[in-house]
């Protein structure tokens, strides 16, 4: 299952340059996870500094 990324988002694009994938872009508030190309491998979860990204 794809992670997700909740409200407690900053838009820091921390997340973004950690997937190996490309699956997060910043979306119209905060970053967003495509779950179609998301391959769960949980780099973004570890790369957020503040802890916005869990499983979905």
């Amino acid at each position: 299952m794809a992670r997700v990324i909740s409200d407690a988002c900053i838009s820091c694009g921390a997340c973004s340059s950690t997937c190996p994938v490309d699956a997060i872009s910043q979306g119209d508030t905060q970053y967003v996870i495509d779950a179609d190309t998301c391959i769960d491998c949980g780099a973004c979860e570890a790369g957020c500094p503040v802890g916005a990204i869990a499983e979905g």
